[in-house]
């Protein structure tokens, strides 16, 4: 079995992350720290855990999560980057469901996240943990980024278009929705129901902190750089990412269908729906699944790419379990392998 502790259990994440290892059967929850809610009983913040955690939430330590085969950072961005180092040398896996590994490059993490990089030397080790792209350096690491929301569903819709060459790197648009779980589980008026309901809105237009992840990662897939407008909207809903792209055609007449299909043929996570489909949020909440559909609107020579995740799921604490089932050599769809919930 697996041994596995969770740092930052309280939020959105984390309690997603705590439902999915509860039930994987290769998993031994061990550890679940929250400074907050030290000594309290998980299923106490959480009945929905009832059950199937049997675990109080204690102060985070080094020493005692060394102890594990794997820890997880469910944590606000800055604070994986404070212990990983001292985990690593213990032995202990590390997977961050936050942004502290994903950018490779010291003044990009100050420039968009405000403050000096806690340990810059592993920037560089870290493998950023999107399966469709990076399994097999994965398989082998000991420090996974897990990448964000937004990235996930921006890469794996533009991927196929510029691994072919098929459209201009130089002039790509993601318009992007997401429900309010994105912005986590912390009081902030924002995010009230009030606030959000009967209203929708853009926001980060002049600089999203994603949009360095995914320029980043789509380089680094295709060796492209990549000119991307970037602008995610606020939609009145709980969970999902909707990602409509935008991208040209360099020209002649190509079956975007069939290479679309012929990328993710054996993707357990990315579902390429029949042509003229319009996925939607819905068909995947609660899933570790990416549906895509691509078009071409009138023939013309812009293709419209639709990709929708959840958010909390595939855009988290799910890829975060795909990546741990890599890293440890097991199938890959192991505890992840569900429907989604449906209504």
């Amino acid at each position: 079995m697996i041994r596995a502790g969770v740092v930052g259990g309280t939020g959105y994440t984390g309690v997603e992350l705590l439902r999915l290892l509860s039930v994987h059967t290769e998993v031994e929850l061990v550890m679940i720290t929250s400074r907050g809610e030290a000594g309290r009983a998980v299923s106490d913040l959480f009945t929905s855990l009832r059950g199937h955690v049997d675990l109080t939430f204690s102060e985070p330590d080094a020493a005692a999560l060394g102890e594990c085969d794997v820890v997880f950072f469910a944590t606000p961005n800055g604070t994986a980057m404070t212990m990983a180092r001292d985990l690593l040398k213990r032995d202990a896996r590390v997977i961050d469901l936050a942004a502290d590994f994903r950018l490779t490059q010291e003044a990009d993490w100050k420039q968009w996240y405000g403050v000096d990089h806690a340990c810059p030397e592993l920037l560089t080790e870290a493998v950023y943990g999107l399966p469709e792209v990076n399994r097999e350096r994965i398989a082998g690491a000991t420090l996974v980024a897990n990448p964000g929301c937004y990235p996930t569903a921006v890469q794996l819709g533009f991927l196929p278009l510029l691994e072919e060459g098929l459209v201009y790197a130089e002039h790509l648009i993601a318009d992007c929705k997401s429900g309010v779980s994105g912005a986590g589980r912390g009081a902030n008026v924002a995010a009230l129901y009030s606030e959000v309901a009967d209203s929708f809105k853009a926001y980060g237009v002049s600089g999203h902190r994603h949009l360095p992840e995914i320029r980043q990662g789509l380089q680094a897939a295709t060796g492209q750089v990549t000119g991307l407008t970037f602008v995610p909207h606020l939609t009145p809903m709980i969970r999902g990412i909707h990602a409509t792209l935008y991208s040209t055609l360099v020209g002649g007449d190509v079956d975007l269908q069939g290479i679309f299909e012929q990328r993710y043929q054996d993707e357990p996570f990315v579902d390429v729906l029949p042509a003229g489909s319009h996925p939607e949020t819905r068909s995947v909440k609660g899933s570790n699944q990416c549906r895509l559909s691509v078009h071409r609107p009138q023939d013309d020579d812009v293709v419209v790419v639709l990709s929708v995740i959840d958010n909390l799921v595939k855009g988290a604490a799910g890829q975060a379990v795909q990546n741990m089932n890599i890293m440890f050599g097991l199938d890959e769809v192991t505890g992840l392998d569900m429907p989604a919930l449906s209504p």
